[in-house]
């Protein structure tokens, strides 16, 4: 009886973030120090320990207050929900990518991010998506990026 009170308590004390959502879904590092298992319980080894907030990930799977997440290079693993952000992130991939001031390809050029740069996105249009990298903020290829789906439109 203890036990099943506990998973039930530990259910409940999940972050709001994936409670009710289907997967997969994006989702970024919250922590300074997320550590990545090879199984859904502190009792699993260790794979990684992710030192850089913001970095986008894609949760797989959900168990209980676990997440199966996937990073850019396709590694999988589980890490706690509680040390995760709903917070929409990218990073740049391929090459030098522009930032443009406007959602076309004519609009004036802010400057150009390199690949593994993390920026918080916004409003993407299934082309182009709002990026802040730092204090800047700009418009991007949204298929120069990894942390969305293809054509996915974000409000």
């Amino acid at each position: 009886m203890r036990i099943a009170a506990f998973v039930l308590i530990a259910t409940l004390a999940a972050p709001a973030v994936a409670q009710d959502r289907q997967t997969p879904y994006w989702a970024s590092i919250a922590a300074g120090a997320a550590v990545m298992r090879t199984g859904p319980e502190r009792n699993y080894p260790a794979m990684w320990v992710y030192h850089r907030r913001d970095l986008p990930v894609r949760v797989l799977q959900v168990s209980g207050a676990w997440r199966r997440i996937q990073e850019q290079d396709g590694t999988t693993g589980w890490m706690l929900a509680t040390l995760l952000s709903a917070r929409r992130t990218a990073i740049v991939i391929g090459t030098y990518r522009p930032i443009r001031e406007e959602r076309n390809d004519d609009s004036p050029l802010l400057w150009q991010a390199e690949p593994g740069v993390v920026g918080r996105i916004s409003r993407c249009d299934g082309h182009w998506c709002r990026i802040q990298i730092g204090e800047r903020i700009g418009y991007i290829a949204q298929s120069g990026l990894w942390g969305t789906d293809a054509n996915e439109k974000i409000p």
